[in-house]
């Protein structure tokens, strides 16, 4: 049934025996048919070493026409430089270098904004619902730091595709575990750091301007893999906390189309 959600499980459609791995499981991995394949989304700890396995193991089963990445389109090709490391997953760039350096698709994307189309959803949603001045400053304060970072990352790409110097625009998150340790404390530690994360937001509501660039970033990004429906199959990788989000609502935009 085209637009379904499914939590994908450890076996079935491409899965084999090596997905029998604790890192590589159905609470964070979503399946929606299209009319010409599947998106899979796959849920991360952003540079988190069980996520990176997860994308990468993924990724070349599924063997997509499209793999979609929760960067911003500019901010792309400096993490294709970084996927042409010889180390496997590559040193910089986490989840998604290591995704795009699994991946044989013909199309590598990136579905998150700052885009023209991101920046006029983000002032529609801003104008319908009539933020507060607060939440407006909010909102514009997080955009230009997210868009000052997308411009380093541009840059460091040009000057990556020019020279042979690699920069490191964001320092990597450090985790009590590494890709060395077993697939067993890989897993836990990764569901401990998703656990914190959701005590700390149940403890400490975020402010109106978070949840609301969370919402427009995630109705943008099921809109980007709407767009793919008839290009075959899709796996997006996406953090964890997006994960349901956006599938729910690529579900619903799917069926739409559908009827």
């Amino acid at each position: 049934m085209v637009g379904t959600v499914r939590y994908a499980p450890t076996t079935g459609h491409h899965m084999d025996a090596h997905y029998d791995d604790p890192r590589i499981t159905g609470e964070h991995l979503r399946s929606i048919d299209t009319p010409t394949g599947t998106v899979t989304l796959v849920g991360v700890v952003h540079d988190h070493p069980a996520s990176a396995f997860r994308v990468r193991t993924v990724v070349t089963d599924r063997d997509p026409d499209i793999l979609a990445l929760e960067l911003p389109p500019l901010s792309l090709p400096l993490f294709e430089r970084y996927a042409e490391d010889t180390r496997t997953p590559p040193v910089f760039g986490g989840e998604a270098s290591a995704a795009i350096q699994a991946s044989t698709a013909d199309h590598v994307v990136g579905i998150d904004g700052p885009t023209l189309p991101f920046l006029r959803r983000l002032a529609a949603t801003l104008y319908h619902e009539g933020g507060s001045i607060e939440t407006v400053r909010g909102v514009f304060d997080g955009l230009v730091s997210v868009t000052k970072n997308t411009l380093r990352c541009r840059l460091a790409g040009s000057l990556a595709a020019m020279t042979s110097i690699r920069l490191e625009v964001d320092s990597p998150v450090t985790y009590a575990i590494d890709r060395v340790d077993s697939p067993g404390r890989q897993a836990e530690n990764e569901r401990h750091q998703i656990a914190r994360a959701r005590a700390v937001m149940d403890a400490f509501e975020p402010s109106r301007a978070t949840s609301f660039g969370d919402d427009v970033r995630e109705t943008h990004m099921a809109d980007r893999l709407a767009e793919f429906r008839d290009d075959g199959d899709v796996v997006a990788v996406v953090g964890r906390h997006h994960l349901d989000s956006v599938a729910e609502q690529l579900d619903a935009l799917l069926g739409e189309a559908d009827r």
